[in-house]
């Protein structure tokens, strides 16, 4: 199938928001016109045990064919990582990996090590054992993200889907992130509930420390993106705190001079960044 072209300047990994997973057997070229930061094409869950073979295959001809994605491959227990990361060597179109039901430092590694050693790996934790090995999984040569599988953990843990509930892992993968020199983890998707929900999912993950979220439709993208970045009263302040920190000399006057400037040259960074 023909590849959409890739967006002339993408969203660095670091302050990639929306990250769309679509099946490889999927629409792909649609997906890669949403707007979304990370394209990802997915392997695992979205595809039959039956078709794995078929959906590796159409990820390799997308991303020959000039199109660029990251690309979830099964977890690393599974009998299909090794065909996975083998078809995946050395395409000039793969962007990256997420790796399935992380719960090892070594399984990123491996990974990492199985595609060359350059591709990056963003670790996705989808297990109480995962959470809990967080920070080696972060510490992890390779890995250069985590994200959370949500809806897998609480499938492991009897979880309910609330704030309260995944409060706990959210946090643990942001220090976890803190620990290993991460960017700021990847949450899960929200399922069900519309706009309102995914944008209020997006604020409750804002309030932990996450800057990403995993998406599942094509239109999830854009409020993802807009939830995710600065609002454009908080930039309007980061600008003039920083306007008056310059305009005396950059003189600190209080113990809360320099967590307020550091939050606005934050805050400013990320809306030139993303274009608020």
């Amino acid at each position: 199938m023909p590849a959409a072209a890739p967006p002339a300047e993408p969203v660095p990994l670091e302050l990639a928001r929306s990250w769309l997973l679509v099946p490889a057997l999927g629409d792909v070229d649609a997906a890669s016109r949403s707007g979304c930061d990370a394209l990802v094409l997915d392997l695992e869950d979205a595809v039959d045990g039956t078709r794995k073979d078929e959906a590796r295959d159409a990820a390799v001809a997308w991303l020959q064919g000039g199109g660029r994605a990251w690309v979830r491959v099964n977890g690393r227990a599974s009998e299909h990582w090794s065909r996975d990361v083998d078809a995946l060597r050395g395409l000039p179109g793969l962007v990256g990996v997420v790796l399935s039901k992380t719960e090892q430092g070594t399984q990123v590694t491996e990974t990492a090590d199985r595609l060359g050693g350059e591709v990056p790996v963003v670790a996705l934790v989808e297990s109480a054992l995962g959470v809990e090995a967080a920070v080696e999984v972060a510490r992890a040569r390779g890995c250069v993200r985590l994200a959370f599988g949500s809806q897998d953990y609480r499938l492991d843990t009897a979880t309910a889907d609330t704030e309260v509930a995944m409060g706990y892992p959210r946090s643990r993968l942001v220090v976890a992130s803190r620990i290993g020199g991460l960017p700021a983890p990847v949450d899960g998707p929200t399922t069900g509930g519309g706009r309102a929900e995914l944008r209020r999912a997006c604020e409750a993950a804002t309030d932990l420390g996450l800057t990403g979220k995993l998406c599942l439709a094509p239109e999830e993208a854009g409020v993802v993106a807009e939830a995710l970045s600065p609002a454009r009263t908080d930039v309007a302040w980061a600008r003039e705190v920083l306007a008056d920190f310059a305009a005396r000399g950059r003189v600190v006057r209080d113990s809360s001079d320099l967590p307020r400037v550091g939050r606005a040259e934050r805050l400013d960074r990320l809306a030139r960044a993303y274009g608020v």
